[in-house]
């Protein structure tokens, strides 16, 4: 006997909206106050200096300057974002 599911509706008829998560602005950057750095599910990334983090985990800027992503000693290097005013020197690359 043949079997044939009946003229119902689709089961499989659903997907979410991507919500675009992730990082918005680089290390390196500028920004200012307001300005997402990132946006994210739980705390990924943690909020350092001139930063704020929102109720969704989105980590933004307080303050005018430049985005520095650096990991946290003694923290399983947990990484952490912070806006700084000026850029930290990077030291001449051992190549030239």
């Amino acid at each position: 006997m043949a079997h044939k599911k009946g003229g119902g509706s689709s089961r499989n008829g659903r997907d979410s909206n991507s919500k675009r998560l992730g990082v918005k602005v680089f290390g390196g950057q500028a920004v200012v106050p307001g300005n997402i750095i990132v946006r994210q599910r739980g705390t990924k990334f943690h909020p350092g200096e001139g930063v704020g983090i929102g109720k969704d985990y989105t980590i933004f800027a307080t303050v005018e300057g430049y985005v520095v992503f650096e990991r946290m000693r003694n923290r399983g290097g947990q990484k952490k974002i912070s806006v700084v005013s000026q850029l930290p020197q990077q030291p001449a690359s051992a190549n030239s």
